[in-house]
């Protein structure tokens, strides 16, 4: 190979302290541009908690628009924090801005037991995140306590599966 012939570059893959502060970044001033996401996750008070290429975590402490007349997370909340961490977990790969538009979303309701005043951890995984298709797993999980040792203990609430059409342009 010549020494005018480029050679092609490595993907720069982002340090966890930046993938959190872009996340953080998001959260601070794109999901209040959705007036669903503001009410239910950035005007709720989630924060990120971690972050690393593919995966994060975010908190947040439920309040009256979580839930559903019986007093527990409601399902269109359920599904609308999957279709947020959906797009969050893509964003950790490349440190995005947008996220594409969903091609499919599933959500699971495993359990009533997160209520009003609840703690729960939203935990999004970009499965694989390709030319034009990301695939992400989603779990939202309730804080049941903390163990002698100082321990978190956690009950699984809902999950799910999102899809989402990526290309950029």
């Amino acid at each position: 190979m010549s020494s005018s012939t480029p050679t092609p570059s490595a993907p720069i893959v982002p340090t966890d302290e930046q993938i959190q502060s872009h996340l953080t970044h998001l959260l601070a001033t794109r999901a209040p541009l959705s007036p669903l996401y503001n009410l239910l996750i950035a005007g709720a008070g989630a924060r990120i908690t971690a972050a690393t290429r593919g995966s994060f975590t975010a908190r947040l402490t439920l309040g009256p628009a979580h839930l559903n007349s019986s007093g527990a997370l409601h399902g269109a909340a359920s599904a609308a924090l999957v279709d947020w961490a959906g797009g969050m977990a893509i964003a950790t790969w490349d440190l995005r801005q947008t996220t594409g538009v969903s091609l499919d979303i599933h959500v699971r309701y495993l359990s009533a037991a997160a209520r009003e005043g609840d703690v729960v951890e939203v935990r999004g995984t970009a499965e694989r995140v390709g030319g034009a298709v990301a695939f992400t797993g989603v779990g939202i999980w309730k804080l049941k306590g903390v163990a002698e040792g100082g321990e978190e203990e956690w009950e699984l609430v809902a999950s799910g599966t999102h899809t989402k059409y990526v290309r950029q342009r």
